[in-house]
């Protein structure tokens, strides 16, 4: 009755081994054949921002019956309205209105108000949706007689403006993805991009001039391209030409740190209160909120307008890096207050204005459906040149954070078939074991 037992739990062992083989191969092959193909040329807006709704409305419904959207802690849209009616129509469309005051039209002349008032270093403002406000911030660098001209013409436009003053100084990140070089100090990469004849990197303007040389070592011995098509101040962005004419396989690919890297599907505008990445050469990724957008900074070395506003950190050297949402590309890092260990304020340059004024096209990773807007899986950049990267090896799921560190398919497949293997050689090893000791109790029962 032992010895049946025994052989019933072999053959149960030999047939699960038998099924971990089968199993282990066919998530092997599935991992394989849903390898992501090869990065096509996106082109702009090819993704609908993270909601999408709160956008669409206040597009249909105009700047004098709206004050812009935003998206509350549960991801749900939120318009603000200055009518009845359109809270109504906000309301059918699935999404919540919040009465307001003053409409977005009120919100915009009071910034070129503002704009239009001498120039006063140190200084930003910005379209606070939530609140209905004009927020005109200043930084430890402006005197106090400068702090109350401008709180003059504030008090001039009215009420909706509040004035703050904030501790550091606004500067440009000047000094990733991935690191890039050259006489005028460090910046990251951004995001590739492509006219259709050539390949560049999409990086801030403020990092050089045109005809900068950018290298990707600090020794000036491996060269990655020129800048051209720069635009600071005013706006903030510039492409540099890769020498070699093509960005390289996993172009589609942006570096967060630690050998890995977030593959992009698309772009899109941002929104308040959407979570957002960043990643620099100096503090690599981090992540925080957008707080809000159409935002002036007055650098030391020029005015730039229709920022986004968010609470993530960047230091010197991060400058020109990706923002980037579930795979979205959404900004460049252009510059702001604070460091990574107190916190501060960061500016992004829209990604979307910079590929319509430079007539070019983001490279994106072909997605199912071809919508562009499917989750961003991480990557391995590899020792790939800055703005590109090797080929992905991360899967899709919920999180940035969980998809840089969740398997593929593969490691788990080769996990499963390596332990059927071991359960086939050992019930074999058994089974021979148990066959020299029944000969060798045979033998000596029957020996002499």
């Amino acid at each position: 009755m032992r010895h049946a037992r025994r052989r019933v739990v072999r053959r149960v062992t030999r047939l699960a081994a038998v099924g971990g083989l089968l199993l282990g191969g066919a998530m092997v092959t599935n991992a394989v054949a849903s390898e992501p193909s090869d990065p096509v040329i996106g082109v702009p807006f090819t993704a609908p921002p993270a909601t999408g709704d709160g956008t669409d409305l206040v597009s249909r419904l105009g700047n004098t019956r709206t004050a812009g959207s935003w998206i509350d802690s549960s991801g749900r849209p939120v318009v603000a309205v200055t009518d009845e009616r359109a809270a109504a129509e906000v309301k059918r469309a699935g999404a919540q209105a919040k009465m307001v005051s003053h409409s977005m039209s009120d919100l915009k002349s009071a910034a070129a108000t503002l704009r239009s008032a001498p120039r006063v270093s140190g200084t930003s403002w910005a379209l606070d949706y939530k609140n209905n406000q004009v927020v005109v911030r200043g930084d430890s660098t402006v005197s106090a007689s400068a702090w109350s001209r401008m709180t003059e013409v504030a008090e001039g436009i009215g009420s909706f403006v509040r004035m703050e003053r904030t501790e550091g100084a606004f500067t440009t990140r000047l000094n990733g993805a991935q690191p890039i070089l050259s006489t005028a100090g460090r910046c990251s990469a951004g995001f590739n991009v492509t006219d259709g004849e050539s390949d560049f990197i999409l990086t801030a303007g403020h990092c050089g001039p045109d005809g900068s040389v950018w290298f990707a070592d600090d020794r000036g011995r491996q060269q990655v391209g020129t800048s051209l098509k720069g635009s600071f101040p005013g706006d903030d962005y510039s492409l540099v030409k890769y020498d070699a004419g093509r960005a390289g396989k996993g172009a589609d690919v942006v570096a967060v740190g630690d050998g890995k890297g977030v593959r992009i599907t698309g772009v899109a505008d941002a929104e308040v209160g959407q979570k957002i990445f960043r990643s620099g050469s100096t503090s690599g990724l981090r992540e925080g909120e957008v707080t809000a957008l159409n935002a002036t900074v007055n650098y030391p070395e020029g005015t730039v307008s229709g920022l986004i506003e968010t609470n993530v950190c960047a230091e010197p050297g991060d400058s020109g890096g990706p923002m980037f949402a579930d795979g979205i590309a959404l900004g460049l890092t252009s510059g702001g207050s604070g460091d990574c260990k107190a916190g501060g304020t960061t500016f992004f340059q829209p990604v979307t204005k910079a590929l319509t004024e430079l007539g070019v096209k983001l490279i994106v990773a072909k997605s199912a459906g071809g919508t562009g807007a499917a989750p961003a899986p991480s990557a391995s950049p590899g020792a790939a040149s800055p703005g590109s990267s090797a080929p992905i090896t991360g899967t899709d799921v919920s999180t940035l954070l969980s998809r840089l560190t969740d398997p593929r398919n593969v490691g788990p497949g080769m996990l499963v078939i390596a332990g059927s293997l071991v359960a086939l050689v050992a019930t074999r090893w058994i089974r021979a074991e148990q066959d020299r000791k029944a000969y060798r109790q045979y033998y000596s029962a029957t020996w002499g």
